[in-house]
């Protein structure tokens, strides 16, 4: 991911501190937010996720103006589904991925009227073996998410693996 700009807006901050069902007035109240020790509104955890909404790369967007638009007629996300092989609980002839971890790191709070920029880079990679799936491979990928004044405010560190084979059931 590499994202030019995220503005971090506080209706942003607001809605997805309502999402989430965290009602801590620091994400919406200006003036309790000056009052405090952040000296303004700031974002809840695991809010620079929402920067891939910025990434016109994101594999779970669909793509503006192409096959797979909402509306298409296909599918109401505009995804259309996999043709997997085989019966039942997401087996299929093929190995599969999946989102394994995320951590955060923060550097410093994430504030109202901040401009991000997103870097992303491979972290470390292991493998371990697996009864019901052969080997597992796991790979990091670390994110640094700086300000408009080139300062880490967070570190995101995704952990994804890859079976070597359908989980035998």
């Amino acid at each position: 991911m590499a994202i030019d700009k995220f503005l971090i807006e506080a209706s942003h901050i607001m809605m997805f501190a309502r999402s989430i069902g965290d009602p801590n007035p620091i994400y919406y109240d200006e003036d309790y937010a000056n009052e405090s020790d952040c000296e303004g509104i700031i974002a809840p955890p695991t809010f620079a996720q929402s920067s891939a909404q910025f990434d016109p790369n994101y594999f779970l967007r669909p793509k503006i103006g192409g096959e797979g638009w909402f509306g298409s007629g296909k599918e109401a996300t505009g995804m259309k589904p996999s043709k997997s092989e085989g019966s039942g609980g997401g087996g299929g002839s093929a190995a599969a991925g999946l989102h394994a971890e995320q951590h955060f790191e923060y550097h410093l709070p994430l504030k109202a009227g901040d401009v991000l920029r997103a870097t992303t880079k491979p972290g470390k990679s292991w493998e371990k073996e697996s009864k019901r799936a052969g080997k597992l491979k796991f790979s990091e990928s670390v994110t640094e998410y700086r300000n408009q004044d080139g300062e880490l405010v967070i570190t995101a560190t995704g952990v994804g693996v890859q079976t070597e084979r359908p989980v035998d059931s």
